[in-house]
């Protein structure tokens, strides 16, 4: 994969964000279809984007004035994949098409296609440590040891903590950066805090949708004419099917559909 991000080429970045999302990742939830994902950009446009992306939200009217003029959180809609809609497809297009527009945005997504196939004790591990080795399959690819990264997660429950410093402790440990001058911090925010961690959650919902309904798992679901919207929107833009690997030089939307394969996990 190419792995020199660099747009501005008179002044290059050197340091990056990623804000990571994960949907279906618990073991014994029922749903086969698990996706990982990742938008990332500049650490010196974080935020700018967060700023355009707030300002479509009040074209819509979901920030009160008060709010974006103070850049508080308490009156802001959340953007989520879950609360997509007909009724405000217009708007979460706009998003969709906020990050297409912007070369800077880029969004990086692990796909996997059905976890209940996973033999854990074959490789002398459970469901926690492979989930660690597939973050860092999704950020792998993203990293390169030239440049420095902070790497955003999303604060879910009680067991948080503990995963964001195991999450730390395997990137820098696979990186060979015990001192963390490439992977400069792991961090926990609150998603409605973070316009780029909602964008996040509304790409990596529609890879996950589609890829569920590929698979079968969505044929008792009533159909949402906004998320088709959105996924349409996004198929088009992207000029991607969503349920495929892209090829690995691809830098705007890279999707890896992992499959599990004997000798070992990475595919």
């Amino acid at each position: 994969m190419n792995k020199s991000p660099t747009i501005n080429k008179q002044h290059p970045p050197n340091r990056f964000n990623l804000y990571c999302d994960e949907s279906c990742h618990l073991e014994h939830d029922n749903i086969p279809v698990m996706t990982l994902g990742c938008v990332w950009c500049p650490t010196e446009r974080a935020v700018v984007f967060a700023r355009r992306l707030r300002e479509i939200k009040a074209a819509h009217g979901l920030v009160s004035p008060q709010e974006y003029k103070t850049g508080g959180t308490d009156k802001v809609f959340e953007v989520k994949w879950s609360k997509v809609s007909q009724a405000k497809a217009s708007f979460y297009l706009d998003w969709i098409k906020a990050f297409f527009d912007e070369p800077e945005l880029r969004f990086r997504g692990l796909v996997i296609p059905d976890k209940t196939k996973l033999e854990h004790d074959q490789f002398e591990q459970d469901h926690d440590q492979w989930y660690y080795k597939m973050m860092y399959l999704l950020i792998d690819r993203v990293i390169n040891p030239r440049y420095k990264y902070r790497v955003f997660l999303d604060i879910k429950d009680t067991r948080s903590e503990v995963r964001r410093a195991k999450l730390e402790e395997v990137l820098r440990s696979r990186a060979r950066d015990a001192a963390g001058q490439v992977i400069e911090r792991v961090q926990q925010i609150r998603s409605h805090e973070s316009e780029l961690l909602q964008l996040s959650d509304l790409i990596l919902g529609a890879i996950g949708y589609q890829n569920r309904r590929t698979v079968g798992d969505l044929q008792d679901t009533p159909g949402n004419a906004g998320k088709e919207e959105v996924i349409k929107v996004i198929q088009r833009r992207a000029k991607k099917s969503l349920t495929a690997t892209t090829w690995q030089g691809e830098t705007k939307l890279n999707i890896l559909v992992w499959e599990p394969r004997s000798g070992g996990w990475l595919a």
